[in-house]
């Protein structure tokens, strides 16, 4: 079994005892926790690990960096107690702020290194002192990106895709109150994020240029263990951590598609280094019957944590292959790294089903290619014009209909208005027997139409 590590972002501060058993189990965790202590100290802040290791359910934290560092301390624990009892990483992989505990548990950052860096971006946040917000929404990348350019403000953005269902809008306080009421017009579900500090959007520049100019430069080692980075598309290289964590505070969080490609590669379990299921609950999503697993959140941890182990060792060695991870445009692509793969690797699924939920959502899936036709016509721009028709009509902005959302099921387009529109379909393109074709109705979504608008076209142009 092929595992990858996925460490949270901002997260809720944890639980007081929830790293006791860990540390009186294993000499690494001590360490660890020693080693953001003594840093702690030396920024004028408290011991982290105390109220982590005793049962003591108050937290005492003062301000947002003793949150952040509590955080990188429950992450960097569960790692070790991973690695204590022989369950290892093919890959790391960090949410927002986690690339930088990722990046520690690889070894490319020293513990003392990653928590002074994680206190730096903290007050940068803080001395910029930014009214914004950020809201989760219940719908996919595309939807989400188009409701945010509603509102036609730079800074108001698409933050994070999480999962075909999840998405997160990062902007100016204001207009995300505006977003959440627009969102629930339209029946998306949405909750706001209890962050300390939003990001994730170009009102983050500032801050970014700040931390470059006053955060110290830290020693970048080889490190251990393959890191993948959301944010860049890409393993992290020999990339400079602070322009890392800089350039993250501006720049769309893609874990949906990381997730992705890491499953098509061969990994096929995936584990949460944190309290709870926070970014493996984004992974379900993604890769519907993935193993996840949060030992944390079980009733005995080490247990799970040996389950986990035993089931590795049971799936037998694996053999070193080289896997390229997609480069973004502009970035300095790095050379294969050479990661394990299982003895019968998973594929990756052609689509994904998305657990039931309220809020409406494209499948992913990639659409057949259709051959144009003479007189011009052919899939993309049929849709094109189906979606502005069908837009117009029901008073959507034509990027939010998805070539396969259920009409009736996801959209609430009620049968009569189907019957009206599949009419003016049928005038539109010149094709009558479209309108007697209950089958559109029954199917109900624009890539059937579309399809069929495409085949009558050129069924009538072979006449």
């Amino acid at each position: 079994m092929d595992s990858v590590f996925v460490m949270p972002g901002t997260v809720a501060a944890p639980r007081g005892g929830i790293l006791r058993d860990p540390h009186n189990r294993y000499e690494t965790v001590r360490e660890a926790l020693s080693r953001i202590d003594k840093a702690a100290r030396d920024m004028g802040l408290p011991n982290i690990s105390t109220r982590l290791i005793e049962h003591n359910d108050t937290s005492d934290r003062r301000g947002p960096e003793v949150q952040y560092l509590e955080i990188f301390a429950v992450s960097i624990a569960t790692h070790h107690m991973l690695v204590a009892e022989g369950v290892e990483p093919v890959a790391i992989v960090g949410q927002s702020i986690g690339e930088l505990w990722a990046l520690a548990a690889a070894g490319h950052l020293s513990v003392e290194d990653a928590a002074r860096l994680a206190v730096a971006r903290s007050e940068v946040l803080t001395r910029q002192s930014w009214d914004g917000k950020m809201l989760a929404v219940g719908v996919d990348g595309r939807r989400a990106a188009s409701l945010a350019g509603l509102m036609d403000h730079p800074n108001l953005v698409l933050a994070c895709e999480n999962a075909p269902r999840q998405s997160v809008i990062s902007g100016p306080r204001q207009l995300i109150e505006q977003v959440e009421r627009v969102a629930d017009t339209f029946g998306w579900p949405s909750l706001p994020l209890d962050v300390p500090h939003p990001t994730h959007t170009p009102a983050m520049a500032q801050a970014a240029r700040d931390l470059r100019a006053t955060a110290p430069r830290v020693p970048y080692g080889t490190g251990r263990w393959r890191v993948c980075s959301p944010w860049m598309g890409r393993d992290v290289g020999d990339d400079d951590p602070v322009d890392l964590v800089a350039g993250a505070l501006t720049a769309r969080v893609r874990m949906l598609h990381t997730i992705r490609e890491l499953h098509a590669a061969g990994a096929d379990a995936f584990v949460e280094c944190g309290e709870w299921a926070v970014v493996t609950k984004f992974v379900e999503a993604s890769i519907p019957g993935v193993r996840c697993v949060v030992p944390l959140s079980e009733s005995d941890p080490v247990e799970a944590v040996r389950a986990l182990a035993a089931e590795s060792a049971d799936a037998g060695p694996s053999r070193p292959y080289a896997v390229r991870v997609p480069v973004q445009a502009g970035a300095v692509a790095t050379a294969p790294v050479a990661v394990p793969v299982p003895r019968a690797p998973a594929q990756a699924p052609v689509s994904y089903v998305a657990p039931a939920t309220p809020a409406p959502v494209a499948p992913v899936v990639e659409a057949p290619a259709t051959p144009s036709v003479s007189d011009g016509l052919n899939y993309a721009s049929v849709l094109a014009e189906l979606q502005t028709l069908y837009g117009d009509f029901l008073g959507y902005p034509p990027d939010l209909l998805g070539e396969d959302d259920g009409l009736e099921s996801e959209l609430g387009v009620e049968s009569l208005k189907q019957v009206v529109l599949l009419g003016r379909v049928s005038d539109q393109f010149d094709l009558p027997d479209l309108r007697s074709n209950s089958s559109l109705l029954s199917v109900g979504t624009l890539r059937r139409i579309a399809e069929s608008v495409v085949a009558g076209r050129a069924e009538a142009a072979g006449r």
